[in-house]
């Protein structure tokens, strides 16, 4: 209207619509594309890209229009040169021009899927949300308003952060002397679940779930804590009341799994009690109903400020049986880790309800089961929908039912259960159950057929080429997958690590985001009620960063000794293939990995500037006293087996020592300059990961290399101080490089 009210009349009868169409293709799925934005390399454009026809026609009644819509000033002289004013306006790839995209098939066909490469794997990004964490094993929201989320370390410490992402100094909840865990990798004892109250906001009372010692005996504990009177951000640590315990008759199989259903009852999900093959008692502790253990149970705990702790909610299904304990909401459970309920879909809250979980299998697969009042769930006679016990499987009075989803150990080993996608961000999402493998990091989605009731089964990979560039997305995570999360907003979180263990800091919080199609903007706007913070704030510092496949350059070769520069990629680009975790087994416990999600670069090198002969062609020999000595900036090039010819680890000499170069930043463009000082014209790739071997007896002395590839040292790049770094030798960056141009690696 703003805009409308500077057309005269006339003006404003032809071109009114053409004006409302112009603004309102910001807000399309396809806005990345009109204005080229999925290209950082390229201007901003203010004005979408438009067909030839449609440009020509607008330009010819409406084109005093374009003034008011951009200031820039050189479409603003081209105002009246249609060919070279439409031409300016124009798009690359005429696919996405406006308006024929809006009758394109071949776009909006899939607009309601998201993307996926050639082999069906769909292509997601992430944001990093915390970092530092020693094995974060779940992140909670109080839903009062405040978006704040708390973050729980298995060694028991609870942190508060802020929406801004930023961290509380002071813990929400410290009982890590109390918590029985250790430095042992895949320790599974510790702190493993918390849960707010339903009515937090108004009753201030948090349950939380961990491992205890008591007189040498090893217990699971459930215990309700409450809020501060004098920190919103604190709980009373003197006001613990136990709630429930019971004895581990072995170390593993803790189960840890907390929440609060739509009925209002706590939910408790309980191991089978450890060792292997549940070897207790006749049938095992799971298909015992008088024992806790390897169940899923119900209490009330509402109104227990006077008489018992918790009550048995009346319509427990097996509170008529002597034989069973009243608690018991379902059995027949291995250790079931990570549950979630379905929000249930946002207009018509189909799905509401449902209870999702993912049960550890033994020896041969992993079970995706929805719970119901009930129900057994198999183990031990069956494990995915596989007879375990043989004699058991047989018993027709067993009447249990098979996961909706199961899938065999060399997929993964050890299920972490996720979340039905119901937030608001990532629209193409909704109603994706998205859950993950601890062993071997992969991602995986489920979808139900509406109309079989079937889950249909999809891999999720991290976006590659231009998917992830944008702004504070990544496309890469550490393996241990450790626990999934949703926000007070609905939107999807996992928790991961590179070291299995309680005491290393090194796990990540990922947010999961799809860049096929975004939200309109404002539509997810949340406005968080206000919180009286008394702790000192610490910023959040994001440390991973996007791993991008340098792309192919285009057969035009230009004569110099530079590493291939930007560019997008032609039609006939080789499709990289994705990783395939079946035929690769997790590495060995204690190993920092990086769920790989791009391969090393790639790409030919240009050819040397005329003129830029290599140094070092002379045959007058010197003797060896005469060597230059080294100077700072100079470059070897080692493996493991020791010198590196043509390919290796970079090392880099810096004031009187050796040292490595970290990967972070490490580009081709980095590698030209590596490969120029080293005598050789041309760079095949460079390389990561330490995938030339560790240089562990060296101090990493460069990190967050910079290079334009015209530098004649490492040194003259933008880097972080010497001797600064945030990475370990499996980082140590390589190159490969070329005496005659090659086609792609």
């Amino acid at each position: 209207y703003r805009l409308s009210a500077r057309l005269d009349g006339p003006t404003y009868a032809a071109c009114a619509g053409h004006l409302q169409d112009l603004l309102c293709q910001e807000c399309s799925p396809y806005a990345a594309h009109l204005y080229d934005a999925e290209d950082p390399s390229t201007p901003v454009r203010t004005i979408p890209g438009l067909c030839q026809d449609y440009c020509m026609q607008v330009w010819q009644k409406c084109r005093s229009i374009f003034r008011y819509l951009s200031a820039d000033q050189e479409l603003i002289a081209l105002e009246n040169n249609m060919a070279k004013f439409c031409r300016y306006l124009s798009l690359e790839d005429a696919d996405y021009c406006f308006p024929h995209l809006l009758a394109n098939q071949n776009l909006n066909q899939n607009l309601g899927l998201v993307t996926a490469d050639t082999e069906g794997c769909l292509q997601l990004c992430l944001v990093e949300v915390a970092n530092g964490l020693r094995n974060p094993v779940a992140m909670v929201h109080a839903n009062d308003g405040t978006h704040r989320f708390f973050i729980a370390e298995q060694v028991g410490l609870v942190w508060t952060y802020l929406p801004d992402r930023s961290r509380l100094e002071k813990p929400f909840l410290n009982i890590s002397e109390a918590v029985l865990t250790s430095p042992w990798e895949g320790d599974e004892r510790g702190f493993l679940g918390i849960v707010f109250h339903p009515k937090f906001k108004f009753n201030g009372k948090v349950y939380v779930y961990y491992s205890v010692e008591v007189r040498y005996e090893e217990r699971i504990r459930i215990s309700e804590f409450r809020i501060s009177a004098a920190d919103v951000n604190a709980l009373d640590h003197g006001s613990e009341r136990i709630i429930l315990e019971i004895d581990e008759p072995a170390s593993n199989h803790n189960g840890g799994e907390l929440l609060f259903g739509d009925d209002g009852y706590l939910y408790i999900f309980t191991g089978d009690g450890g060792m292997a093959g549940d070897p207790f008692g006749t049938f095992g502790n799971a298909q015992n109903k008088s024992t806790l253990l390897g169940k899923v149970l119900r209490i009330d705990v509402n109104n227990n400020d006077r008489g018992p702790l918790y009550q048995i909610p009346p319509d427990n299904p097996f509170l008529d049986d002597p034989k069973a304990r009243p608690e018991i909401y379902a059995y027949g459970v291995r250790n079931m880790w990570r549950c979630s309920f379905d929000r249930g879909e946002p207009q018509t809250k189909e799905g509401k309800g449902r209870l999702f979980c993912g049960d550890v299998g033994q020896n041969k697969y992993e079970e995706i089961d929805i719970v119901e009042k009930g129900k057994n769930y198999g183990w031990r006679a069956r494990e995915g929908f596989s007879c375990y016990d043989k004699k058991l499987c047989t018993n027709s009075s067993m009447d249990d039912v098979l996961p909706i989803y199961a899938y065999p150990h060399k997929m993964g080993k050890s299920v972490t259960g996720g979340y039905v996608y119901r937030g608001c961000e990532s629209p193409n999402l909704n109603g994706l159950y998205i859950f993950g493998d601890f062993m071997s990091g992969r991602l995986m989605s489920l979808k139900e057929d509406g109309a079989t009731g079937e889950w249909q089964y999809s891999e999720i990979c991290m976006g590659t080429g231009q998917t992830c560039m944008f702004p504070g997305l990544i496309n890469n995570y550490y393996q241990y997958i450790i626990s999934f999360a949703e926000d007070e907003a609905g939107e999807l979180y996992f928790m991961s690590t590179g070291i299995p263990s309680a005491t290393a800091p090194h796990g990540v919080v990922y947010k999961v985001v799809d860049t096929s199609r975004r939200a309109p903007p404002g539509k997810c706007r949340v406005e968080p009620s206000p919180v009286k913070v008394k702790s000192k704030l610490i910023r959040f510092v994001p440390k991973e960063k996007l791993i991008v496949k340098t792309p192919t350059p285009r057969p035009r070769l230009k004569a110099t000794a530079e590493a291939p520069r930007g560019g997008r990629p032609g039609p006939t680009t080789p499709r990289t293939p994705a990783v395939d975790w079946v035929d690769q087994a997790p590495p060995p416990p204690g190993n920092r990995s990086r769920t790989p999600t791009t391969p090393a670069p790639s790409g030919r090198a240009h050819k040397p500037r005329k003129g830029g002969e290599r140094r070092g062609q002379r045959r007058k020999k010197k003797p060896p006293s005469t060597a230059p000595p080294l100077r700072n900036g100079a470059v070897r090039l080692m493996e493991q087996q020791g010198r590196g010819r043509s390919w290796g680890r970079v090392e880099v000499y810096i004031d009187g020592e050796w040292g490595t170069v970290c990967d972070d930043g490490w580009s081709s463009l980095a590698a030209a300059v590596v490969c120029r000082q080293l005598g050789f014209p041309y760079v095949v790739r460079a390389s990561k990961k330490a995938e030339f071997g560790e240089g562990t007896s060296l101090r990493i002395l460069l990190d967050d290399v910079q290079c334009f590839g015209q530098e004649k040292t490492l040194l003259e790049c933008t880097h972080a101080d010497v001797g600064t770094h945030n990475c370990s030798h499996e980082e140590d960056a390589g190159v490969v490089c070329s005496r005659e141009e090659v086609a792609d690696w």
